[in-house]
């Protein structure tokens, strides 16, 4: 398993929610809320496939975070 937190401030739920639904046929993905922030949780068949979907996971997020910002 492979972790990351987000802070909430920067990164909306719905940003996250919106990455897990594109990369999560990629790997389990779990999400875990912790005072100001959610810890993205990744589980897949290697080390290596974690890495590079949580990779692309917290791009996206950004990306959707950036949009909705804008709004």
């Amino acid at each position: 398993m492979t972790e990351l937190p987000f802070a909430t401030d920067l990164y909306p739920r719905s940003a996250l929610d919106d990455a897990v639904a594109v990369y999560g046929r990629f790997a389990q993905i779990e999400l875990v809320s912790e005072d100001a922030r959610v810890v993205v949780r990744v589980t897949s068949s290697s080390p290596a496939r974690e890495a590079r979907v949580l990779s692309e996971l917290a791009n996206h997020a950004l990306g959707r975070a950036v949009e909705q910002g804008s709004r």
